[in-house]
């Protein structure tokens, strides 16, 4: 048997451990919820240190004699009680269909589910064998569920779930969450909350518990509309399409925060500002690097897009508990010699001004033409071969998720919504500012960046060049 291959040991489903009267009621979605119909799930997940025995029974309540088995418990339980809270995720997808007067909907109901699905799985490899590989191994996709699934697939499939796979000397906790029912703001509040309710319990897991950070489930809807929106279908097949990415490397660079420092620093003074962001900053950097590995032609339009969080974008802000989605893109565009002529803090200050025009009236706008001309995101159009995606977050709280392990030593993601040139932003392990960047490209590309001289200095740190 080939010791890669992860084997299920038991799967089950979790519900609600009670189940809030606003459970009962159909959830409806948002016009940001419903364009992500054919989209994959969202799958991210943490690697630990499996603790030692003597550690692992000193750890749990009791020294229990199968370490293994009380954490399932205990994650279990705690799901539970998560759930109260994150209701939505217990649910499965329904669709609204009717002809007189005409009408076709899809929204979350949470009464017709089993509840989330909760998967123990193991393979026969060590913490080294996923991380000292140049590239991430093809197994890591297997850490998670609902490989491929699109978000549609959630009429059947669990909108939520939790895969625990044991490693010979680690534990990987990978979670599936449905697109269309939260976005990475809402999929990393949802996880903080449950290692909160995992790591307070101490074994005694109570429904009262408070937690920090509630998530508040009323959608937003644009005045006059809601809650029932209309898609300008009459049968799924009509909006669905299901995109296989063409080959791909995927790699983590590591960016130290010295590195980031130097980088910020050197694309504020060429640009004569103080107000480029580091992620502006490291985001410039690639679309000018992978610009240039890839050779286009001097007019090649190339754009770098980046998503961004409503939330804080509208007026009145929403909270960032809103929990749903609330994301859209922004890009800077540029032909390929100019972006490469014209330097880093050119680049950078394009981005900058294409998030500070991401304003109140900016996202209204989208939403008043989405309402017009209802539009579902196709994978297909992501893929784009003279641009580069930055998705997820340095500012996501990733590593605080510690389930009893400690800190994990790795943040990893599955097969979803990747394609040539996205690029997927963590906080680097050591925090301070760091960041590290899971890179997808076609192998030729790939090969190409990493004998990039200007990305390699900034990987390594300006100063360290000079010396």
């Amino acid at each position: 048997m080939d010791s890669s291959i992860v084997q299920t040991i038991s799967e089950s489903f979790i519900k609600p451990q009670c189940e809030p009267d606003e459970s009962k009621q159909p959830i409806y979605l948002s016009p940001w919820d419903l364009a992500m119909l054919s989209v994959h799930y969202i799958q991210k997940g943490l690697l630990f240190l499996k603790l030692p025995p003597t550690a692992a029974k000193a750890a749990v309540v009791g020294g229990q004699e199968n370490p293994m088995k009380t954490l399932l418990d205990r994650l279990k339980e705690s799901l539970s009680l998560a759930l109260v809270h994150f209701y939505p995720l217990s649910g499965r997808l329904a669709t609204l269909k009717q002809e007189n007067p005409p009408c076709y909907s899809v929204f979350i109901d949470c009464n017709n589910s089993p509840g989330a699905r909760f998967i123990h799985a193991a393979v026969d490899l060590t913490i080294s064998d996923i991380l000292s590989p140049t590239d991430v191994p093809p197994v890591v996709r297997s850490f998670f569920d609902h490989d491929r699934a699109i978000n549609h697939d959630g009429h059947s499939k669990s909108l939520l779930t939790v895969q625990v796979t044991e490693l010979v000397d680690g534990v990987f906790v990978g979670c599936s969450i449905n697109h269309m029912v939260a976005d990475g703001t809402s999929f990393w509040h949802f996880f903080n909350v449950w290692s909160e309710i995992f790591m307070a319990a101490e074994g005694n897991f109570r429904i009262d518990a408070p937690i920090s950070r509630l998530p508040i489930h009323h959608r937003w809807f644009p005045d006059g509309f809601g809650p029932i929106l209309n898609l300008p279908f009459s049968h799924h097949d009509q909006f669905i399409s299901r995109h296989e990415a063409p080959p791909l490397r995927e790699r983590i660079f590591h960016f130290p925060s010295k590195s980031i420092a130097e980088l910020k620093a050197k694309v504020n003074a060429d640009c004569a500002s103080t107000r480029i962001s580091s992620l502006q900053a490291v985001s410039a950097l690639v679309w000018r690097c992978v610009t240039r590995v890839r050779r286009f032609p001097y007019e090649q339009e190339t754009s770098c897009r980046l998503a961004m969080n409503n939330r804080t974008r509208l007026d009145p802000p929403l909270p960032q508990d809103y929990f749903g989605n609330c994301i859209q893109t922004v890009k800077g565009t540029a032909a390929a010699g100019e972006l490469l002529d014209r330097g880093i803090g050119w680049a950078a200050w394009k981005l900058h001004r294409a998030v500070a025009d991401h304003t109140d009236k900016a996202v209204r706008d989208w939403v008043g033409a989405w309402m017009e001309s209802p539009f579902i995101y196709q994978l297909g159009q992501f893929f784009d071969p003279c641009s580069v995606m930055m998705g997820s977050s340095p500012r996501f709280e990733m590593f605080g998720n510690e389930f009893g392990m400690g800190k994990a030593v790795a943040i990893r993601s599955g097969y979803a919504n990747k394609f040539d040139g996205k690029v997927t932003l963590y906080p680097g392990y050591e925090g301070g500012g760091s960041m590290d960047l899971e890179v997808c490209l076609s192998p030729e590309t790939m090969k190409a960046l990493e004998s990039d001289g200007e990305f390699l200095d900034a990987v390594h740190g300006l100063s360290n060049q000079k010396q």
